[in-house]
């Protein structure tokens, strides 16, 4: 889909549930009237979910409405460009994914610049994804599967939920550290490509941990791996792919708040303090945990050295891969 197409809109409005935290009064202090968050996923997806989690309390803490608005097409990109447009008046946020770092090395054309067009304000969410295989695959570890498909090269199929997607670059990560060729097959969105890996039709995938590990568990599927620096506390008896054989591995989905380039340093300030403060709290951690998530809150710096970093990852990914922008 091409920036500008028609994304799904779904907005939520949560009410504030107490008055202007004391020391930010005045008919002048922000924020003064609602704060919009732009999701530029579709709603139910785990951006969608993590946006909600926080809306709340989030009102509670700023003193006025947070609302949800869902702008999900064209890989992500036109909810970022709906939020890099918008005023920097610290009233238009973007919950912004992984694919802000990935659609510079996927996508000719992106209508903005991750790097300078956003405030960055906090990294909300660190979400890993599972390498695994359907059981007819001989294969036990992240070795015992590169080793295969150094036996096998370009035989072994791995799904993805489209060419740029999370799944497909964990994959593209992993090939190019280990220095295998496996066969790319892309499908239309995670869902149907998860159908076929549990029909034994695709061997290798790596979907978010939250999906896979149901299947894990039933023994419909085989983890080999999570994708994070460590293991999850979902799963701890699952290994990383780094402890698995491939030492330095790491691939994870991520949620952050970004304002628009622009937005005074007192509005971000005050965005990350209170955003920091409901991670830390323990009903959301408690929440994050059962869907496999770990809370951040990392600072403003800390959080766009982070999306540099990725940026620069997937660029060398993308041209590893042969990975030709559309």
């Amino acid at each position: 889909m091409k920036p500008g197409s028609a994304g799904a809109l779904s907005t939520v409005v949560v009410a504030a549930t107490v008055t202007l935290c004391p020391g930010f009064g005045g008919a002048q202090s922000y924020p003064i009237r609602p704060v919009h968050i732009i999701v530029p996923n579709a709603p139910g997806t785990s951006a969608d979910i993590i946006a909600r989690l926080i809306a709340q309390p989030l009102a509670g803490n700023l003193g006025q409405p947070v609302v949800i608005d869902n702008r999900a097409g064209a890989g992500t990109m036109i909810g970022g460009e709906i939020a890099a447009k918008s005023p920097p008046d610290g009233y238009t946020l973007l919950m912004g994914v992984a694919t802000l770092a990935i659609n510079p090395a996927t996508y000719k054309r992106v209508p903005y610049d991750a790097l300078r067009d956003f405030a960055p304000i906090t990294q909300v969410i660190s979400l890993p994804g599972v390498l695994v295989v359907h059981p007819s695959l001989p294969v036990r570890t992240a070795n015992e599967l590169i080793a295969l498909a150094k036996a096998r090269p370009g035989e072994i199929t791995f799904a993805s939920g489209g060419q740029g997607s999370f799944s497909h670059m964990s994959q593209e990560l992993f090939t190019s550290m280990a220095r295998i060729r496996m066969l790319h097959v892309p499908y239309r969105g995670s869902g149907p490509g998860y159908a076929d890996l549990l029909a034994g039709q695709i061997s290798v995938m790596v979907p978010n941990i939250l999906s896979a590990i149901p299947s894990v568990r039933s023994g419909r599927l085989r983890a080999l791996g999570v994708t994070g620096n460590t293991r999850s506390t979902t799963a701890p008896d699952i290994p990383t792919i780094a402890e698995g054989g491939l030492p330095g591995f790491e691939s994870v989905q991520w949620s952050g708040l970004l304002a628009p380039a622009g937005t005074s340093t007192n509005t971000i300030t005050r965005l990350h303090r209170e955003t920091a403060a409901i991670l830390r709290s323990q009903e959301v951690k408690n929440r994050l945990a059962r869907d496999g998530a770990e809370p951040v809150g990392s600072t403003p710096e800390q959080f766009a050295a982070y999306i540099k970093s990725e940026t620069g990852k997937w660029a060398k990914v993308a041209r590893a891969a042969g990975i030709a922008p559309e």
